[in-house]
């Protein structure tokens, strides 16, 4: 049976290999969900697409399933995340009630601009927007635009509904862009990563929907894939990453991200590299 991959490279010592990455992918996914509020799509979406590579798969696919199956995983990431944050009280509900909806629906958009959009263009929009935030986390202060979010409700929609867009396409949970933007607006920084959390669930329950329903008649794509999303990674991934998720929350109160911040900021700047370079 031709599945329109190499299934040569299917033997014993390279599907150990291939889960063993996955599991630990999961682990730091989780990890940083939980510590930086950088979402650990950041991570999984490279490392997928990368993987799906390996095994020759055509490269609009390879985009397109990687970014579905991170926002896939980082449902139960988020859910985790979120309650571990929620306990200490760094959770804000009236952000979630001006942002969530707006957010909401831009991320199902997203979800289905997918069906139109090639695998270079997702790359591209993870390629550019990561040098971006690699560039913002290196800084030594983050940006201040004002001491308090925008008075307008159709501004802070406006807000939320591009990190919505762009996260989906990303294949991230937001808080890559939302803490950052938060930030910006003078917003305490662990209530702005545990608001993020839950901001990462209202991005990726729509956006994986969209990228379900734009997957369902492509050819090409892995056995037990589901739309755009590979059921089998999500289930390596996903469940190592719920796990790290509240051990990550935990250290953000524990530590200074500080170097650690810089030292992702260094891997992801080179990842974002070779996303565009693909």
């Amino acid at each position: 049976m031709n599945f329109g991959f190499d299934t040569s490279l299917f033997d014993g010592l390279t599907i150990a290999m291939l889960v063993a990455g996955l599991a630990i992918t999961g682990v730091a996914s989780g990890v940083l969900a939980g510590l930086l509020g950088v979402g650990g799509g950041i991570v999984i979406v490279p490392v997928l697409f990368w993987v799906l590579a390996l095994f020759h798969f055509s490269p609009d696919v390879t985009s397109h399933l990687a970014v579905a199956t991170s926002l896939a995983v980082i449902i139960p990431t988020s859910i985790s995340s979120m309650r571990s944050h929620g306990k200490r009280g760094n959770v804000d509900r009236p952000l979630l009630d001006l942002w969530g909806p707006a957010i909401f629906i831009s991320a199902l958009i997203g979800g289905i601009m997918s069906k139109f959009i090639p695998g270079g263009g997702l790359r591209l929009v993870f390629g550019v927007v990561g040098l971006l935030v690699a560039v913002n986390m290196a800084m030594p202060k983050h940006l201040v635009i004002s001491d308090q979010l925008p008075q307008s409700s159709w501004i802070n929609r406006a807000i939320a509904s591009v990190i919505g867009v762009v996260s989906s396409l990303m294949g991230i949970g937001g808080g890559t862009l939302s803490v950052p933007t938060l930030s910006s607006f003078s917003f305490p920084v662990h209530r702005a990563v545990g608001t993020s959390s839950a901001l990462g669930l209202l991005i990726a329950l729509p956006a994986v929907a969209g990228f379900i329903w734009s997957g369902l008649e492509v050819a090409g794509r892995p056995p037990l894939s589901l739309g755009y999303v590979s059921l089998p990674a999500v289930a390596i991934v996903a469940p190592v990453s719920f796990l790290f998720a509240p051990l990550g929350a935990r250290l953000a109160h524990a530590l200074n991200p500080r170097y650690l911040k810089l030292a992702f900021a260094f891997f992801l700047a080179i990842t974002a590299g070779r996303m565009l370079l693909s």
